[in-house]
């Protein structure tokens, strides 16, 4: 299939927004929400990397959209509209271009966000996937990495682990489970907890790599460390000791929420309205890194924190 063919047959049909303008010219106009802040990211999937080349191609699509949203839910921001940027190789043949463009539309449509525009290209060894999502935020409501103090409360939104045991699914050792598979492949963005979030939280970002490492960032960022219960952190599956836990403490690709509020915001309330769960696993305290407790006693970090590229 050539790129125009794939482009207007395929695409084309999912830009319905009019600041697409029907994929016809060389960049999207949208007008911004007067008074807001816009907020963009980026991200990248690469075959073999962030996704198994044999995952369904819906499945790569929807996962595409979320982690890049996912990283507009930790700054506290509302999507609005995606640019897609598609480096192919010759895997991707025309049956899984149609497949991959009809998970992107269903992604699209529930997630309420309008396909921009973008760019495609072939010819490349391995599959490499981008997308840059757009969103806005109220001023002064946008949630950063720095900001904690000592005293604040740390919170984690869902459950910790899920993606890596969706992984061990996806790579035959672990029995099938659709549940999850579905939570590697096609995780979910916090955003409605984001915005709610939004001039509460002290400080936040989202859980791509795994909880540990990231809350090792969120006390960089913010110059302090974080005193973690390590029991306390909510589990996908139940684990039968402390190396269970850390295993699924570790694994990434959860798209969770970890964040701080002070220690009298009833974040439970707040988070009510949105649906979803949220724990509280420890407190910001003066110093650096991380200090792990389990059963009240504590514990040292594991050699592995997280996933890290390099």
């Amino acid at each position: 299939m050539a790129e125009r063919d794939f482009i207007a047959r395929l695409l084309s049909p999912l830009a319905t927004s009019a600041a697409a303008r029907g994929l016809a010219d060389d960049a999207a106009v949208w007008m911004p929400p007067i008074g807001r802040q816009l907020v963009f990211t980026h991200d990248v999937l690469a075959a073999g990397v962030h996704y198994r080349p044999a995952d369904p191609p819906g499945d790569i699509a929807w996962k595409l959209l979320a982690v890049n949203l996912s990283d507009l839910a930790a700054m506290a921001a509302a999507p609005a509209g995606v640019l897609l940027g598609l480096g192919l190789s010759a895997a991707e043949d025309d049956g899984w271009r149609e497949a991959f463009a009809a998970g992107l539309g269903r992604a699209l449509a529930h997630f309420g966000v309008a396909l921009w525009g973008g760019d495609t290209v072939s010819g490349l060894g391995q599959a490499v996937l981008g997308l840059t999502a757009v969103g806005w935020v109220e001023p002064g409501k946008a949630m950063g990495r720095a900001g904690a103090q000592p005293g604040d409360a740390l919170w984690v939104s869902g459950c910790i682990g899920g993606g890596g045991l969706g992984l061990a699914v996806a790579q035959g050792l672990r029995p099938p489970d659709k549940s999850l598979l579905n939570r590697y492949r096609r995780p979910t963005p916090r955003l409605a907890l984001g915005a709610a979030l939004g001039g509460v939280a002290t400080a936040g970002m989202d859980v791509s790599d795994g909880l540990l490492i990231d809350a090792q960032r969120l006390a960089a960022a913010g110059g302090v460390g974080l005193a973690i219960a390590i029991d306390a952190v909510p589990l996908t599956a139940p684990a039968a000791g402390l190396a269970e836990i850390m295993a699924q403490a570790t694994a990434g690709d959860d798209y969770e929420l970890l964040f701080t509020a002070a220690a009298d915001v009833d974040v439970a309330a707040l988070a009510g309205p949105t649906k979803t769960p949220v724990t509280r696993i420890g407190t910001v305290v003066a110093g650096s890194g991380l200090a792990l407790s389990f059963a009240g006693q504590p514990v040292p970090l594991p050699d592995r924190l997280g996933y890290e590229h390099g």
